[in-house]
């Protein structure tokens, strides 16, 4: 192991994440230029980066930023997208991905980050920090932009697990309405439950269960439960919180980030048409630009693994330098604010809600594929 600083040294900084740099499809190369651009903005904080110590440390060198402030853990194991969650349950140490939540999981770290495999890196999250005290399914929350005075929604699950049943959807708004508490700073966030239309009678028998099941729960826990709400919602300003399921979720995800770069590229084209264009692009490039921050989904990558005995940050696997540094900068905010303890505290005092709730039965204990 090659140390730019004493581990001590590193352990007592504000701020320590774990990067786990082999994960992202475009390599090492991205993560540590992501990891510069963060340390940059954020002179406070440290770096635990595991990888090939010898590829790795020569990235580190060239970038002046990182200069004191990483700690290169040599891992030679690559999880790639290609591997079986299962596999790597068995045969992951030694990776990369491993080695990064284990520096979580022994409190060396305060948040881990990663662009790698999801199935693998919730799998490994689940076995190696294990799950919060009464939840049933981890699930991975994302920040979407809308048209609400905060100008996010959280969105829940967005790919944890496909499946989710009545008992897992109410699980996932109460551990939502946490994250945009302490995320979103919303004193009473409001929850909406997706669905195919808005009208009680609409959906499967999960959704009507859950819905039934929110709302009892609704004043208790303190939020507002505006019913079902429909894909238009999502960036919309109906409510705060969306919940659905991870296929659902993860659908809707990858959908609305290929309409942002489709978006951006028609633009693109549209002003490259003509001569009277290109000067049109010109006298508007300011707003221009305004336009393309708010639509980039690079700016704001990143999906919170919420449910764990440690916070785990999963980046986009084709996230680039400025997606990089976007998810680590996420991380960073969820840090400051201690949003693992807080999460635990609530989700602790919520027990009695959630003991006096009476749930459908249903086989949800089984463990994720």
């Amino acid at each position: 192991m090659t140390s730019s600083q004493d581990h001590k040294k590193v352990g007592v900084a504000p701020i320590v994440l774990s990067i786990d740099a082999m994960g992202g499809d475009l390599g090492p190369e991205a993560v540590v230029s992501g990891m510069s651009r963060s340390a940059k903005a954020n002179p406070d904080i440290r770096f635990l980066v595991h990888g090939p110590e010898a590829k790795l440390a020569k990235l580190i060198e060239r970038k002046k930023p990182l200069a004191g402030r990483c700690e290169i853990r040599d891992a030679s194991g690559v999880v790639s997208m290609q591997d079986k969650p299962s596999q790597i349950m068995r045969h992951g140490q030694g990776t990369s991905m491993w080695s990064a939540i284990e520096a979580v999981r022994d409190k060396q770290a305060t948040v881990a980050v990663s662009c790698g495999n999801t199935g693998a890196l919730m799998a490994l999250s689940m076995i190696r920090l294990r799950k919060l005290p009464g939840v049933n399914r981890p699930a991975i929350a994302i920040l979407w932009p809308s048209r609400n005075p905060q100008g996010f929604n959280v969105m829940l699950d967005v790919g944890a697990d496909v499946r989710a049943d009545a008992r897992d959807l109410v699980q996932y708004a109460l551990m939502g309405v946490s994250y945009a508490r302490n995320g979103l700073e919303l004193d009473r966030p409001r929850v909406g439950l997706l669905n195919v239309g808005t009208e009680e009678h609409k959906g499967r028998s999960e959704l009507k269960e859950a819905h039934e099941l929110i709302g009892q729960m609704a004043d208790r826990a303190q939020f507002d439960f505006v019913g079902f709400v429909e894909g238009g919602d999502i960036p919309g300003k109906a409510c705060d919180v969306i919940v659905t399921d991870g296929f659902t979720g993860n659908v809707a995800l990858k959908t609305g980030e290929g309409t942002a770069s489709l978006i951006g590229d028609r633009l693109k084209e549209a002003f490259a048409y003509s001569i009277l264009s290109r000067v049109a692009s010109l006298l508007a490039v300011t707003s221009l630009r305004r336009l393309q921050r708010k639509i980039d989904p690079r700016r704001v990558n990143g999906g919170v693994f919420l449910g764990l005995n440690g916070t785990v940050v999963k980046s986009h696997g084709s996230a680039d330098e400025t997606g990089v540094a976007a998810a680590i900068q996420l991380a960073v905010q969820l840090a400051q604010s201690g949003f693992s303890e807080r999460l635990a505290a609530r989700l602790a005092s919520i027990t009695d809600i959630q003991s006096d709730t009476t749930f459908p039965e249903s086989n949800s204990e089984e463990s994720p594929k």
